[in-house]
């Protein structure tokens, strides 16, 4: 029997760009780190043992270019083995200390298998190279790659300058065709933030389709057909899917969805806090200060403060329970969807952070692996699709204008616009005046072009929608400050020095090295 509908689930991981080469260390290479070890490689190795068991199935991942230049880089590549083989040897420890309580014992060896077993794969499997491993599976036809803003800009807070909007997306663009060889097919939307008028801009580098927030799409004019069970098109001819609500909250929500199930792993229970400092002080930043080393021995329990220890069969089990819940919730809710659409075949388009599994959700990744062989195995109402395939079933669709719009707080702006990051724009919007001014120089000396290739880099790092979330949020507070004013003091140390004709060489240099994103990057993406 033909399958009734469709189901894209769309990962979107991005960090923001954290390279420190000044110092040995640095905390917040650590983001990259622990998203390796906990998302990024348990999903190349999910996808890669699918292959070679012969199990179809279709995913959609975007990889920004900011967490691509990291992946890529030498530095970041050695400081990431570095920290594994400290994992490992915190984990030999641990075995020893917890050799007399067994349960605490098979968990400390459960993490000494997974720092060891990224630590091959990482560097004796993939040299790493992990990108490759990505451009292999969309060369196979499994997985679709998107792209992203270059360093995740939020399109609707820079439209005031048209020029930021198309550097983010000009600069995104060429990144994706240097890495992964090809033209992407679609874009996620730092944010998910849409302003009517920003598909012109997409249109301009051949972008096919992008992702909305429900409400962006439901709210467009005139009404959609469909709601969001279907694929738009826009008035520049770019295609549009909206987000489905009732996917998103069965695996966003921790407190109605999956991940709170109380045989999972507790993520705010960590060795970090519960041991003695002076023992864990060899593996803690130089600092001083405590943070979480990755290795939590507890289950979530219940909502108090006593937890238990973790049981790793037992959350194996719900998690293969909820894959199997899920499965049985989309066939039902693509069965109705295919009564009511007149013989349209429905999408339903499920966009996740990507670290949200195995980071954040430990057991994420592994249901993903039960979710997907489930739905190869056990039914035959729906199956995985690409939004690209899904055009290619429906190259005919109704014509719609979205609404602007976000994802976050409220649905429309106001986490990358209050008073803690209000700021920043007026900073933001008169660099880009003086960029797309200085841009339109065509005839310069190679010292020059340098100068202003490397303002065009400061300046998209200084407009990561990172920086405003962080100083939102309140964690890393200081460290997004400090990082939006060192970029654009940067630019402005630049920009005075192309001014005055009197480039001091080594300052460039050192920036050079330091923020060293968009290796071919052409500064006329600013003009």
């Amino acid at each position: 029997m033909a399958e009734k509908g469709f189901l894209s689930l769309i990962l979107h991981a991005h960090l923001p760009f954290v390279r420190h080469p000044e110092y040995e260390e640095f905390l917040e290479e650590r983001w990259l780190f622990e998203a390796l070890t906990e998302t990024y490689i348990p999903l190349l190795l999910m996808m890669e043992k699918l292959w070679e068991e012969g199990v179809d199935f279709r995913l959609t991942m975007n990889i920004s270019p900011t967490l691509c230049s990291m992946l890529e880089d030498e530095l970041l590549q050695r400081r990431y083995v570095h920290y594994l083989e400290k994992m490992i040897e915190l984990c030999e420890k641990e075995i020893t200390r917890t050799r007399y309580h067994p349960q605490f014992n098979q968990l400390a060896y459960m993490y000494y298998h997974i720092f060891t077993q990224s630590r091959h794969t990482f560097l004796d499997k993939w040299k790493k190279d992990i990108l490759s491993c990505f451009r292999t599976l969309q060369e196979k036809g499994k997985l679709e790659i998107i792209t992203c803003g270059a360093t995740h800009g939020y399109l609707p807070l820079l439209a005031y300058q048209p020029a930021a909007v198309r550097a983010q997306i000009k600069a995104a663009v060429v990144s994706y065709r240097r890495v992964f060889k090809r033209q992407p097919k679609g874009i996620w939307l730092p944010e998910c933030g849409y302003f009517e008028g920003l598909d012109s801009y997409l249109k301009e580098v051949g972008i096919k389709y992008f992702i909305l927030e429900t409400h962006g799409l439901l709210f467009s004019r005139p009404r959609p057909k469909f709601g969001v069970y279907s694929s738009y098109y826009t008035p520049a001819q770019v295609a549009v899917f909206g987000r489905d609500m009732e996917t998103s909250k069965s695996v966003w929500s921790a407190k109605e969805g999956y991940p709170g199930d109380y045989n999972y792993r507790e993520y705010y229970r960590d060795i970090g806090f519960d041991l003695d400092y002076d023992y864990l002080k060899p593996y803690m930043p130089s600092v001083g200060s405590r943070i979480f080393l990755g290795i939590k021995y507890y289950r979530i329990t219940g909502p108090g403060k006593h937890k238990k220890p973790y049981n790793q069969a037992q959350a194996l089990e719900k998690a293969a329970e909820h894959a199997g819940n899920f499965m049985f919730n989309r066939q039902k809710q693509i069965e109705y969807l295919y009564s009511k659409l007149g013989g349209r075949k429905p999408i339903i388009v499920s966009p996740y952070d990507a670290e949200l599994f195995g980071h954040w959700w430990f057991e994420g990744v592994n249901f993903l692996d039960f979710l997907i062989r489930k739905i190869y195995y056990d039914q035959s109402d729906f199956k995985l699709i690409t939004p690209s395939e899904y055009l290619r079933l429906y190259p005919r669709n109704q014509k719609i204008r979205p609404a602007a719009s976000s994802w976050g707080w409220k649905g429309y702006s106001e986490v990358w616009l209050n008073g803690s990051n209000d700021w920043i724009y007026p900073h933001l919007h008169r660099a880009c005046e003086l960029m797309h001014t200085l841009a339109r120089h065509k005839k310069v000396s190679s010292l020059k072009r340098r100068v202003l290739n490397q303002m065009a880099r400061e300046l998209l790092l200084a407009q990561s929608s990172d920086w405003p979330f962080i100083m939102k949020t309140g964690t890393f507070a200081q460290y997004a400050r400090k990082r939006f004013v060192e970029h654009l003091q940067n630019f402005y140390t630049l920009y005075y020095q192309f001014r005055r004709r009197e480039v001091e060489e080594d300052v460039l240099r050192i920036l050079e090295d330091k923020d060293n994103i968009f290796p071919g990057i052409n500064y006329a993406i600013f003009a």
